[in-house]
C-alpha cells in the first residue's frame, strides 16, 4: 500500500512466492514477514502498459470504470474527480474487488499527475441531464468534442466522441426485441448528432446479411404499415424515459464506451459510429474504424447517412 503525491495506489505484485525455514538467530530474523514470504527474481515494470484514465466518478464514470474492469482492459485504472471523499471512497469500494478482477492497480487524485503514462483518457464529468430536459440546453458532445481536441492540441485522429455509439445499440436492441432475434444478428446504424437528431439509416439494416428494406422497401417511410419508425423515435425517448424512471442514464453508456475501449485497447479495427473530425473541417457523427491511433473515418459516409 503507498501513496504517490496527488492519489492513492493499491498494488500486488509478485514474482515468486516461496516458504522457509529460519533458523533461530539467525540475522535473517529481523526481515519482515513479506520478506521472508516473497522474493522478486525480476524487476518490477514501473511504467503500466495499459493505463485507462477516467475523468468524473458519477454514475457515467463509474459505469465506464466497472465496465472496463469486467473487460479486462487496463493494467491499472485512474479515477480523477474534484470531489475528494467520493473520489477515494470509489476507488476503495473498486480495490476491496480486487479478488475479483484481473487489473492490479488502482489509483485515484484530484490532480491529474494521476493519468500519467494513460494509454486512453475517457472524460465523463458534466452536467447531468435532468428530467424532461432538452439536451440543447446542454453543450453538446460534438461541440466538446471539439473544444477537448483544441485545447488537448493533439491530432485529431487522437480524440473522439462517443457519438451514436450508443444510440445504435439502443437500435440494434429495438430491432431485435421485435423481431426476436438476438441484436448481435441484428445490424443497423444510426449516425448525426448524439440523441434528439440523430440519423437512422434504414437502407443498411440487415439481420445476418438479409436486408430489410429488400424484403419491406417502405421501410421507415410515412407508407410503412409496421412503423418502423417507432423504432428511431424509442431509440430518442429511451434516454428520457430512463432518467424519468432512475434520475439518470449510467450501465449502458458505460457498456457503449468499454466497448470503444476495447476496440482502442485492443487494436481490433471494428467500425463504430463516433464523433470525429471528418474532411470539411466539422466536428460530426461519422462512421469510423477504430484503431490505437484512432480514428480512421470512412468520409463518404456523412453524406449517405439518411440512408
Amino acid at each position: 500500500m503507498g501513496e504517490p503525491s496527488g492519489g492513492y495506489t493499491y498494488t500486488q505484485t509478485s514474482i515468486f512466492l516461496f516458504h522457509a525455514k529460519i533458523p533461530f538467530g539467525s540475522k535473517s530474523n529481523m526481515a519482515t514477514l513479506k520478506d521472508q514470504l516473497i522474493h522478486n527474481l525480476l524487476k518490477e515494470e514501473q511504467t503500466p502498459q495499459n493505463k485507462i484514465t477516467v475523468v468524473g466518478v458519477g454514475a457515467v464514470g463509474m459505469a465506464c470504470a466497472i465496465s472496463i474492469l469486467m473487460k479486462d482492459l487496463a493494467d491499472e485504472l485512474a479515477l480523477v474527480d474534484v470531489i475528494e471523499d467520493k473520489l477515494k471512497g470509489e476507488m476503495m469500494d473498486l480495490q476491496h474487488g480486487s479478488l475479483f478482477l484481473r487489473t492490479p492497480k488502482i489509483v485515484s487524485g484530484k490532480d491529474y499527475s494521476v493519468t500519467a503514462n494513460s494509454k486512453l483518457v475517457i472524460i465523463t464529468a458534466g452536467a447531468r441531464q435532468q428530467e424532461g430536459e432538452s439536451r440543447l440546453n446542454l453543450v453538446q458532445l460534438d461541440i466538446l468534442t471539439y473544444v477537448a481536441w483544441k485545447i488537448s492540441g493533439f491530432p485529431k485522429n487522437r480524440v473522439i466522441g462517443s457519438g451514436c455509439n450508443l444510440d445504435s445499440a439502443r437500435f440494434r436492441y429495438l430491432m431485435g426485441e421485435r423481431l426476436g432475434v438476438h441484436p448481435l444478428s441484428c445490424h443497423g446504424w444510426v449516425l448525426g448528432e448524439h440523441g434528439d437528431s440523430s440519423v437512422p439509416v434504414w437502407s443498411g439494416m440487415n439481420v445476418a446479411g438479409v436486408s430489410l428494406k429488400t424484403l419491406h422497401p417502405d421501410l421507415g417511410t410515412d407508407k410503412d404499415k409496421e412503423q418502423w419508425k417507432e423504432v428511431h423515435k424509442q431509440v430518442v425517448e429511451s434516454a428520457y424515459e430512463v432518467i424519468k424512471l432512475k434520475g439518470y442514464t449510467s450501465w449502458a453508456i458505460g457498456l457503449s464506451v468499454a466497448d470503444l475501449a476495447e476496440s482502442i485497447m485492443k487494436n481490433l479495427r471494428r467500425v463504430h459510429p463516433v464523433s470525429t473530425m471528418i474532411k470539411v473541417g466539422l466536428c460530426s457523427d461519422t462512421l469510423a474504424r477504430l484503431k490505437k491511433k484512432s480514428a480512421r473515418t470512412f468520409w463518404g459516409i456523412p453524406y449517405k447517412r439518411a440512408g
